[in-house]
């Protein structure tokens, strides 16, 4: 009789403990986050999944912005910033979109024949500490 209870107490106490660990989830970025610059914009678009039982998760993209000149050289320090966007988006079926739009202001301005170019793009899920890293200038 004892040896059942046991058995039936260790069955309920595996079940507890998978259960758990379904509910945590396992967020993650799903495909390749996309980027559009547009003038002196940048918006990062993308789908995160793996979501537990969360009502939003808050999204935070940082990039740094240059304004380079035709020669391809930054002319001065004050012409190099770091922009960051952010917002909470909602968790549907564990799944949430995002889509953020950064927007660099130089003084003086970064007019032609002049061009803003973004570096060093990161996506940060605050929520679940996972964050992504974009390569390349955009």
């Amino acid at each position: 009789m004892r040896r059942a209870i046991r058995i039936v107490l260790a069955a309920l106490a595996v079940l507890v403990l998978s259960s758990q660990a379904v509910l945590a989830g396992s967020p993650h970025f799903v495909g390749a986050v996309t980027v559009t610059r547009d003038g002196n914009s940048l918006t990062v678009s993308g789908k995160e999944a793996g979501l537990g039982n969360e009502d939003q998760v808050h999204i935070v993209v940082t990039a740094t912005a240059q304004c380079i000149n035709p020669g391809s050289h930054h002319p001065k320090a004050a012409n190099k910033q770091s922009v960051s966007a952010e917002g909470d988006f909602p968790v549907q079926n564990g799944k949430a979109n995002f889509s953020l739009t950064l927007t660099a202001t130089f003084q003086p301005d970064c007019t032609p024949p002049m061009t803003v170019v973004f570096t060093a793009v990161t996506v940060t899920d605050t929520t679940n500490g996972i964050s992504a890293s974009l390569s390349g200038t955009f």
